[in-house]
Order: C-alpha cells, then structure tokens, then sequence
C-alpha cells in the first residue's frame, strides 16, 4: 500500500476491512470525500453534486474554490468530470469548463469525429477510476440525436489503448492519486490485474487486439 495514502488517510484505513466485507457500495459522497482529502487545499478545488449539467467553475476570489459539479448527483458522472480535471492544465483550471466550448448533442459528423478524439484520455482516465472502484464503466459517444457514434469500434480501441498506456507508462500526476487512492479505498489493489483483464474484454468483447495506436 503507498506510504503517501497511509499517511493522507489513516481514518479512512483504519475502516477498510469492514467496509471490503460487505457488498461494495458505490456512493458519490465518498469520492466527495476523497477528491476533499486529495485536493481541497492544494489545488482550492471541491467536487460538488449538481442537480443539471456537469460544469466546472474556477474561482472567483482569493481563497475561494473552484468547483467540479457533476451532473445529478450520478457517481459514474463524478470520475468522468474528476478524469477532465486530472488532465487539465494550470491555465485551463482558471477557465469556466477549462475554456471548452462544448458542441452539445445533435452533432454532425465532423463535430462528433472531433468529439471523440477530445475524449480519448479523459474517458480513458474514467475506465481506470472505475475499475479502480469497482465500478462499471460505459463507454460514452454521447449523440444520440445527431449521426451517432462516428466510429464507436475506433473509439473503444483508442480508449482502451490510452488506459493501458497509462498503466504502462504513468498517468497524469493528480489522476494517480486519485487512481491509487480508489484502489485502496476500495480495496481491489490486490486483485487489480484481474479485474483490469475483466474490463477491458467487456470493453471489446470482439476484439482481440490490443495495440491500437492513439492520437
């Protein structure tokens, strides 16, 4: 177990065996909790349950927090909005929703080829963070009332490809805390590799190969 999480979460620790001994509950507060521990001080930031639409906020007065509000209240929707977070820049973290414009559902075809691009490593980010909590992961093309998926197969290898990448090579600085700590919290480091092979077969349950390049 790293020496940094024993030290950031000792309460936390001392409760893991009784909570790994029941049915594991996926509560978005806990990552309110954890994303809390993690980051509030240094980075100024919260994650906060909104009742609409994901958003990101930056703050706006000195010792104020900038805020990650994911949509509804939705656990899956906290990783992915904590996964675009993890990959954002200093600058971009001064930006409302990190300076994006976000082409919102109804794409055209260029618009969603371009979509999907963007989301390659965040929704790969998203993949480790779930599998990491034991939770599962839906692959998101989100247009469902434009042309749909531009290339959905594409899609999921390039997704795919960028997790193992950075399982491989190292993830961004703040999504391998978040990472390490939601394996412990969780408490599925130790079976990890396992459930990692069991998620990405659901992932491309058809697909064997696994050296897509990414973008």
């Amino acid at each position: 177990m790293d020496s940094f999480v024993r030290q950031k979460f000792p309460l936390v620790l001392n409760g893991l065996k009784s909570h790994n001994s029941r049915p594991m509950k996926h509560d978005p507060d806990d990552l309110i909790m954890l994303f809390s521990d993690l980051f509030r001080e240094d980075y100024r930031t919260v994650l906060v349950k909104g009742s609409d639409e994901p958003e990101y906020l930056p703050a706006t007065a000195s010792g104020s927090y900038a805020q990650i509000i994911f949509a509804h209240g939705y656990y899956a929707s906290a990783l992915h909005e904590i996964s675009h977070w993890c990959i954002a820049g200093e600058h971009r973290r001064t930006l409302r929703d990190f300076g994006y414009w976000y082409c919102p559902d109804g794409r055209d075809e260029a618009q969603q080829q371009a979509f999907e691009k963007a989301e390659i490593k965040p929704q790969a980010l998203e993949l480790l963070f779930s599998a990491a909590s034991g939770t599962r992961f839906h692959i998101s093309v989100d247009n469902l009332s434009g042309c749909g998926a531009w290339d959905e197969n594409a899609f999921r290898r390039n997704v795919r490809a960028q997790a193992d990448y950075y399982l491989e090579h190292g993830m961004p600085a703040r999504a391998g805390l978040f990472f390490e700590m939601l394996k412990t919290f969780y408490g599925t480091g130790a079976d990890f590799n396992e459930v990692w092979k069991k998620e990405t077969r659901r992932l491309m349950p058809d697909d064997s190969a696994t050296d897509t390049e990414v973008d």
